[in-house]
């Protein structure tokens, strides 16, 4: 049994807030590049080169690539050898994001109550998912989500005579419905399977899978560049504006799911897709 104490869970949550706020991924920025190399439209390919240089100017003068430094989805891998000591893991985890955003400069979008909606002032508490795993490490992901692109995601209850195609309608369906609410081009997480909470999941989890990895299946990693391809067609562009990048990826996870449904979530983000992880 390995011990990890807190304190390190604490600073590497702290700096992953910072680093995944400053530093677009590598993935994502070269997914934008290749995208501005192949637009035809002018205007798209404009905006594309300023969003490259947003981020170029962010990583420089170590500040947030976007005014909203988003909500912290955690997701965490422990191996069923580790022991936590000095504290509990999740007072750990909001520790670190409370540190990283205080002293990171990073804006505090988290409200106490969805109703009352008064601000806690230091972005906690996380969102966190847990996965165990065998070893004795634990691997930290923090994936800081921005709302004007989460409020454009959706899930649906299909039904499974609806088919394949029912998902490849809901899917274009919901890029055509946010159209450029989140700030395209976006990158797209979809998950299919397991109950309704658990689409949502895999949804998320999908996103941050790096944009040059596609799905092991084959038949789901065609699926993924089939439809990047038909919602790269819709023209909505960078910004909406026009252009042949609406999405710069779209990653599918699946899970197995019940004889009566076939749950559908798909989960949006903006070109801002951030994600930073650790091992300890």
């Amino acid at each position: 049994m390995r011990e990890i104490h807190i304190s390190k869970i604490i600073e590497a949550v702290k700096e992953l807030c910072v680093e995944a706020n400053y530093y677009l991924s590598d993935d994502v920025r070269n997914t934008l590049y290749h995208a501005k190399k192949s637009e035809t439209w002018p205007l798209a390919e404009n905006i594309l080169e300023q969003i490259i240089l947003n981020s170029d100017i962010a990583k420089n003068e170590n500040m947030p690539i976007c005014q909203d430094t988003g909500m912290a989805c955690i997701f965490i891998d422990i191996g069923q050898d580790v022991h936590i000591v000095g504290g509990l893991l999740d007072d750990a985890i909001n520790e670190g994001v409370r540190r990283g955003y205080e002293e990171g400069f990073l804006r505090k979008s988290v409200v106490k109550d969805p109703i009352n909606r008064i601000n806690t002032k230091d972005n906690t508490p996380a969102i966190i998912y847990y996965n165990m795993v065998a070893g004795d490490k634990i691997k930290i992901t923090v994936a800081p989500k921005g709302f004007g692109s989460e409020n454009m995601s959706r899930i649906k209850m299909l039904k499974p005579s609806d088919g394949l195609q029912g998902v490849k309608d809901f899917i274009i369906e919901t890029v055509k419905f946010a159209g450029p609410n989140p700030c395209p081009p976006i990158v797209i997480g979809v998950g299919i399977g397991g109950t309704f909470d658990k689409a949502a999941y895999l949804a998320k989890k999908a996103l941050i899978r790096p944009l040059n990895v596609r799905n092991k299946d084959e038949f789901y990693s065609n699926l993924e560049k089939e439809l990047l391809e038909d919602i790269n067609n819709l023209g909505i562009g960078p910004q909406g504006f026009g252009g042949k990048t609406t999405a710069i990826g779209l990653n599918i996870e699946t899970y197995p799911t019940h004889i009566a449904g076939l749950p559908v979530a798909v989960n949006i983000n903006c070109h801002a897709t951030r994600h930073k992880e650790r091992e300890l």
